[in-house]
């Protein structure tokens, strides 16, 4: 089989390896294809599986992800912390601002878009917790403490921790930017082998349902958009015309490559961002929204430590499956596309900085959005004319949340313009950045492969997502929804693997912890004599350099893209005793 495939992946004239990628590829169209002729099957399959795990592993997946942020924290404040992703003398590439600014490239920035006023809006009118009275101040508290434990740590805990086994792996190891990297210290060379290449291939198919789902949502709010701006009908032709759009524009930013495309686009789309944010703060109910966002804080970190370990034992009343684990285990199958991205953009900085980061800034940004916009919807239903409420939850109608909300402010045909590019730009800073990552998980390296190479993903995300979303109607896109939530499993099961990878990498590379080495003091009965011992120099750390020769590091896999090894020498530094 493997000649076969050789022999295709040569006359496509592609630079990847040939099992990764054809397998990948193989699999997502064999499931559009059987989605397409037997969508109810499909769905029957998927959402008894998904059911069975909702219902009894949901508690695994809320202990998971509040795990791996407990474990995020504390490795940043040992001396494990100050590791840097990459060579000991690496700076980061890029400034912070940019940085950052690229983090919502990865898909958030779309999530924020859809949710923020969804959310907020849907668990005020349906308490999650059914103990406090619905469309009350109360209830007001209660959601916004649980749209920003949705969309703050934890979420972003979620795409750190792979996020920093990449980092660490890819530009401390040296070793590919796949999936499998993370596992070379329990599986060696074995990563190069089968088994190595199905962990690789799930990943991919994960990262391609997971991102398909976020597109299949933006598509559905940018045609609300339209519906409500220029009267465009909300149908299954519009919509796949909107994703064949969008295609094209990631397919135009693949090609220009990261520092062209998705940096230029996502530091522009982060300024309209910020721009849409102040734009409400300040013709809205400003005094208001500014005391509601820093009582949001407070509710937060009221919140966070309870709905951290939540999970609905006692009412058991399905919500939280629903929600938050779904949330979870959707959000987990594109945690590598995420993580490999993250850590192309943080090489260079340390594990301390990374994780200060990752989890600093976007929360915060995602706290004061979630603050501005839920506070406002809460304002209009409690203090103004209201139909939030009734269009979002009455009559189910989420993704046309963002613009309900924007028609109770001045411009509002001009504002929901600029939302809607702001939705497409996110749009395509999602795909064209998945797209660069797929190609880099399939290639194995970071080298800049075929334009059509890297296009291929951008179409097929865009294929699996019209065809969940328009062809099998709404069927296909709940099956789509199921088969994450199976997906998500394995995953959060990876996910403490990772941990254990990561932290026995680490050791084996930094090594033992020398002694400290401190001033020895004579015995001091005087003032004089204290003087005179204290002038006594502390004594200087030696420092001691051993070169390792060329192939030391490790044999040679059979996969033929692993990086050629390098031809200097490396240098292991210890402190002695």
């Amino acid at each position: 089989m493997m000649p076969i495939l050789q022999r295709a992946h040569d006359a496509l004239r592609l630079r990847t390896s040939p099992g990764i990628f054809f397998a990948s590829a193989a699999v997502a169209i064999l499931f559009v294809v059987v989605t397409i002729a037997f969508t109810g099957t499909v769905d029957e399959i998927f959402s008894t599986a998904s059911t069975w795990i909702m219902t009894n592993l949901g508690w695994f997946y809320i202990l998971g992800v509040t795990t791996f942020l407990l474990f995020l924290v504390g490795i940043a404040f040992t001396r494990y912390g100050r590791v840097r992703l990459g060579g000991d003398d690496e700076r980061p590439e890029h400034s912070n601002i940019t940085w950052f600014s690229m983090l919502f490239a990865a898909g958030i920035g779309t999530i924020l878009m859809f949710w923020g006023v969804a959310e907020p809006i849907s668990h005020f009118a349906n308490p999650p917790r059914q103990d406090v009275e619905p469309r009350s101040v109360e209830a007001a508290n209660e959601a916004m403490g649980f749209a920003l434990y949705h969309f703050g740590l934890h979420t972003w805990t979620i795409f750190a921790l792979p996020g920093l086994c990449f980092g660490y792996f890819i530009y401390k190891r040296h070793l590919p930017p796949r999936v499998s990297s993370i596992f070379a210290p329990i599986l060696g060379g074995r990563i190069y082998g089968p088994i190595g290449r199905t962990i690789d291939v799930v990943a991919i198919l994960g990262t391609v349902f997971g991102v398909a789902t976020s597109v299949g949502l933006g598509t559905l709010q940018i045609n609300a958009g339209l519906a409500e701006l220029f009267d465009i009908q909300e149908s299954g032709f519009v919509q796949i015309a909107l994703i064949a759009i969008v295609t094209v524009m990631a397919g135009v930013s693949v090609a220009l490559g990261l520092d062209k495309g998705i940096k230029r686009l996502s530091n522009f789309n982060i300024g309209v961002a910020v721009g849409l944010l102040v734009f409400v703060l300040v013709t809205g109910p400003s005094l208001f929204l500014l005391k509601g966002m820093i009582e949001s804080v407070g509710i937060y970190a009221e919140a966070l430590p309870r709905l951290a370990f939540w999970n609905d034992t006692f009412a058991n009343s399905g919500w939280q499956n629903t929600w938050t684990v779904f949330y979870w285990a959707w959000t987990i199958t594109w945690s590598p596309f995420v993580g490999i991205f993250i850590a192309r953009i943080s090489r260079g900085r340390t594990v301390r900085e990374f994780v200060g980061g990752v989890l600093g800034l976007p929360v915060l940004f995602s706290v004061i959005w979630f603050s501005i916009f839920g506070m406002g919807s809460f304002d209009i239903e409690l203090n103004g004319d209201g139909g939030l409420v009734d269009r979002v939850v009455g009559d189910g109608d989420i993704p046309g949340a963002l613009f309900e909300f924007l028609s109770n402010f001045p411009f509002a045909g001009f504002v929901s313009f600029i939302a809607i590019v702001l939705v497409v730009i996110f749009f395509v800073t999602s795909v064209d950045s998945t797209a660069m990552v797929l190609d880099m998980m399939a290639s194995g390296h970071e080298e800049k492969a075929p334009i059509h190479q890297r296009l291929f993903w951008a179409v097929l995300m865009g294929v699996v997502a019209a065809t969940m979303l328009v062809a099998t109607g709404k069927d296909g896109l709940d099956a789509l929804q199921q088969v994450i939530t199976v997906v998500g499993l394995p995953f959060f099961v990876m996910g403490w693997v990772m941990i254990y990878s990561l932290m026995r990498g680490i050791r084996e590379d930094l090594g033992e912890r020398p002694e400290p080495v401190t001033r020895q003091w004579p015995a001091v009965h005087t003032a004089e004599a204290l003087a005179a011992a204290e002038e006594l120099p502390a004594p200087e750390v030696v420092v001691v350099t051993h070169a390792i020769p060329d192939g030391e590091s490790g044999e040679e896999g059979p996969d033929e893209s692993r990086p050629e090894p390098d031809t200097g020498t490396a240098e292991h530094t210890a402190e002695s005793k």
